[in-house]
């Protein structure tokens, strides 16, 4: 029994109109996925991750065909208003639906996508002894790196002061976790034993190693050739080159979806929901595909805007220092910097 046969339409004078419906959505569908090309510039996945999304819709998250769309066109329209931050009118003229077929379908995906949060996020995983990996080896037990960006969001008036931003813009702060192959551990949208790494609008306590205060320490800063002189500097090179996965993580995020770039027309909670799917859908496209081809323009003029890396004006003092912890972070910069200088000596 095909699709169409066994889909349940109660009217008989409706069979035809609601056929040709879904015939009109199945060539939306192949409009979408006609090449890999067009498939990634639509969805902002391929074709393959695609599939896989629908599926796991499908057997997790509760997404079934609706009376006039099948699931393929529903998660399609979603993923191309969250990558093109396209407003409903413009899916309604383009695909032939209603605005309110529209609406109520990017709801119903929206919450669907939500319902993987346990298999899309990242179990974090420590920083083992072994570690050969020059970025991260000296961080022993780290579970990635942790960070905030702003989200623009459009609120009430009355709520405006509350949003307002030291640069004057209205936003959410998002706070993120990821791991070290950019996948995010932790969202929230508006910590033991182990540690993250935090920039330094942060204070280096219990479970956040953040970097010497007055110290060079962004990356741009260390591109001039310039060589550290001291093991607080040494320590912070090092810090600012793996804490930079989490500036990349944001760079792919709001790259990959422009929703996430200016002020939404939904409220502020659909936009929080909409922040979690966009970290979910960025967990699975890291998964499945194998070439990201956003990745690369991180490293260019138009990928660095999106990517906070000077943001941390904004001190955070609601964590207690440590007189161990610094004690630590101390004994940790200095080993990293004798280590440093005997390989240089030896080469």
């Amino acid at each position: 029994m095909s699709i169409l046969e066994s889909m349940k339409i109660p009217r008989k004078k409706n069979v035809h109109s609601a056929k040709r419906t879904l015939v009109r959505g199945v060539k939306n569908v192949k409009e979408f996925l006609r090449d890999e090309l067009s498939c990634f510039d639509q969805l902002r996945m391929d074709n393959h991750t695609f599939h896989t999304l629908c599926r796991l819709l499908r057997d997790h998250g509760g997404l079934k065909e609706s009376r006039n769309m099948f699931v393929e066109e529903r998660v399609a329209i979603f993923l191309n208003i969250l990558g093109h931050d396209l407003k409903q009118r413009l899916i309604v003229r383009r695909l032939r639906r209603s605005k309110e077929t529209i609406t109520r379908n990017f709801r119903k995906v929206l919450r669907c996508v939500l319902r993987l949060h346990k298999i899309l996020i990242k179990t974090p995983e420590p920083i083992q002894d072994d570690c050969t990996d020059e970025r991260w080896k000296w961080f022993k037990n780290c579970i990635g790196a942790l960070d905030g960006t702003y989200i623009k969001l459009r609120v009430p008036d009355i709520d405006k002061p509350r949003y307002r931003t030291r640069k004057g813009d209205i936003a959410t702060n998002v706070l993120a976790a990821c791991s070290i192959d950019m996948q995010f551990t932790y969202f929230l949208p508006g910590w033991e034993g182990n540690y993250y790494l935090v920039d330094a609008g942060y204070t280096n306590g219990e479970g956040f190693l953040a970097p010497y205060r007055g110290q060079r320490y962004h990356l741009k800063e260390w591109r001039e050739g310039y060589q550290p002189a001291t093991p607080e500097e040494y320590f912070n090179m090092k810090h600012s080159g793996a804490r930079n996965v989490i500036e990349r993580c944001f760079g792919l995020l709001k790259m990959r979806w422009a929703i996430l770039r200016n002020c939404s027309f939904y409220g502020i909670d659909t936009h929080a929901d909409i922040i979690s799917a966009c970290c979910l859908l960025h967990n699975l496209i890291r998964r499945e595909m194998i070439f990201d081809p956003f990745e690369p323009l991180l490293d260019t003029d138009f990928g660095r805007q999106f990517m906070d890396d000077d943001d941390d004006d904004d001190y955070i003092n609601i964590l207690e220092t440590s007189n161990a912890w610094t004690v630590w972070r101390d004994n940790l910069a200095r080993q990293m910097f004798d280590n440093w200088q005997l390989h240089r000596v030896r080469v």
